[in-house]
């Protein structure tokens, strides 16, 4: 091929390659916007805005215009981010549509859930006022997504998807207040009656509610009435298997920790008193060979370090959160991991973290409870084992049956690892946002 033909080549496959970014442009242009209304996003590192980002990109993917209305980045600290203060509403434009970030109004005390409701409610507020000027003002949607917790967004949602001509999809990451008051965060019944009015009404105004699990379906069903049932569908969560690989177990996070080679049992996640992180006390006393790495914050971390350190047991060690681009390393960092749940708990929640342990291929080791998502998840895989919550010694027994047998946990990893990239596509869970919406729409998806 000669200078001069390769040049022409080159010019038409730009042009070419112009005009098809230029209708794609246009055709989203075009197209009526899905707005969402979520607590985090991309940069935030919270597991919710990890699945609210991703499910995002691939509606882009799929040609949607979308506007997210989300917080500021704030889940780390329980406080704004520094850099991103000085502001309460940002906005920027995105390929796809746009950003717009807004101030979740943190507290500085995570264990006053009346101060916490308070700051839901403000940034709900202020979510439903931008949500309808995010895309146009008024401009009618195909959709409006909303996610709980907080549950206060349901009706933000609800106001949003009404003034815009849309339909209102309820994206339950967890089910509130079960989770609150079956852990005795909420005792107050008038607190109680309040926030089941407020769960009832939300569930009821949505056009469709996303679950993540068949237990999750059957709790919201339970308080609908028959006629709402078919509202109500299972979307599981997922994992990018491209982000997150099996790595090397003597990571550099090790290092900067001062840990060595020895085994590492590690909870990474929420600190909070919905975990029976108590289990892993119990544990450290048995086995002091082992190190037990709880790495994130809550409300329940500073307990939790007063325990270890009055019992003297230095094979417990703490961690901040760690950078979002560095999940891969500390997934890596354990040997085993651990999800546990306090009893009750397993029909309210799914702790997205299973998915990312095993696209790490680590076995975990679960204290769940028995015929909910994760035990489920963990038996049709082979990636780990599940046993009751809050039996301390079932659980040191599992802990101490899969370090005897470190070939068992291998085998373990491995199989999980291929599950998820079988079962828990970030593709697959896009499509079927996409198709719902398309759905809603009154468009044959």
């Amino acid at each position: 091929m000669s200078r001069a033909t390769s040049r022409a080549t080159s010019r038409a496959t730009s042009r070419e390659t112009s005009r098809e970014t230029s209708r794609e442009t246009s055709r989203r242009d075009r197209a009526k916007p899905i707005v969402v209304l979520c607590p985090h996003f991309a940069p935030d590192n919270a597991p919710t805005g990890t699945v609210m980002t991703r499910i995002v990109s691939e509606l882009a993917d799929l040609g949607h215009q979308v506007h997210v209305v989300t917080a500021l980045p704030w889940y780390r600290n329980h406080a704004i981010e520094e850099g991103w203060t000085g502001k309460w509403v940002r906005t920027e434009s995105t390929p796809w549509g746009s950003i717009t970030r807004l101030n979740p109004f943190p507290g500085d005390d995570k264990s006053n859930l009346m101060r916490r409701a308070a700051g839901f409610a403000a940034y709900s507020l202020l979510a439903g006022v931008i949500g309808l000027r995010a895309g146009g003002w008024f401009r009618r949607a195909d959709a409006v997504i909303a996610m709980s917790p907080p549950l206060t967004l349901g009706l933000t949602g609800k106001v949003v998807a009404v003034l815009r001509r849309s339909q209102l999809v309820f994206n339950i990451q967890d089910v509130f207040p079960d989770a609150a008051i079956d852990t005795g965060a909420i005792t107050n019944r008038w607190v109680i009656s309040a926030a089941q009015l407020l769960e009832r009404v939300s569930y009821r105004s949505a056009a469709a509610v996303t679950v993540l699990s068949d237990d999750l379906g059957d709790n919201v069903i339970a308080k609908l009435p028959a006629s709402r049932a078919t509202t109500v569908h299972v979307i599981p969560n997922f994992v990018d298997t491209d982000v997150i690989r099996p790595g090397d177990r003597l990571t550099p996070y090790r290092a900067e920790l001062g840990i060595g080679d020895e085994p590492v049992v590690l909870y990474a996640g929420n600190v909070g008193f919905s975990q029976s992180l108590d289990l892993l006390i119990a544990a450290a006393r048995q086995l002091p060979a082992v190190t037990f790495l709880i790495n994130g914050d809550g409300a329940a971390r500073a307990s939790l370090e007063a325990e270890a350190e009055a019992e003297s047991l230095s094979n417990v060690r703490f961690a901040r959160y760690i950078e979002p681009d560095r999940l891969s390393e500390l997934l890596a960092t354990g040997d085993i991991h651990v999800v546990p749940l306090k009893a009750g708990l397993g029909r309210v929640s799914v702790p997205s973290k299973t998915y990312s342990i095993m696209a790490a291929g680590r076995p975990v080791v679960a204290a769940i409870d028995p015929g909910t998502a994760v035990p489920k998840i963990l038996e049709s895989s082979g990636g780990g084992v599940a046993v009751l919550p809050d039996d301390a010694t079932a659980f040191v027994e599992a802990l101490t049956a899969m370090l005897e047998r470190s070939d068992w946990g291998l085998s373990m990893g491995t199989a999980g690892r291929a599950w998820v990239e079988r079962e828990a596509s970030p593709g697959a869970v896009g499509v079927a946002y996409h198709q719902l919406i398309e759905l809603l729409a009154g468009r044959a998806p």
